[in-house]
């Protein structure tokens, strides 16, 4: 079983930053991949960047030279830089780990963009 338990979520001006956590804990195989998700106000749940054992960093989207997806492996946890945040990045945003057909989500945080 796998817990993930995002942070770092808040409330930013147009043009800020926020940098989001996700620890992962328990059983973590070789073989994985990790991204961020976010889910709008009556959207669907979308994905913004995923790194995984086998390949670097990828990004969709608006995402592409503004957020930065990284992972310390010491601990397991995955972070998402965000600058120049924009009003359209307002989400919720998810933490994933798929592994072995197996997806786990962490129970996201709010991240709202406003002036």
């Amino acid at each position: 079983q796998v817990q993930l338990v995002e942070s770092g979520g808040g409330l930013v001006q147009p043009g800020g930053s926020l940098r989001l956590s996700c620890a992962a804990s328990g059983s973590i195989f070789s073989i994985w991949t990790m991204g961020w998700y976010r889910q709008a106000p009556g959207g669907e749940r979308e994905l913004v960047a995923s790194i995984s054992s086998h390949r670097g960093p990828y990004y969709v989207g608006s995402a592409k030279g503004r957020f930065t997806i990284s992972r310390d492996k010491t601990n397991n946890t995955l972070f998402l830089q965000m600058d120049n945040l924009k009003p359209e990045d307002t989400a919720v945003y998810y933490c994933n780990l798929a592994q072995r057909l197996t997806d786990y989500w962490g129970q996201g945080t709010q991240v709202t963009v406003s002036s």
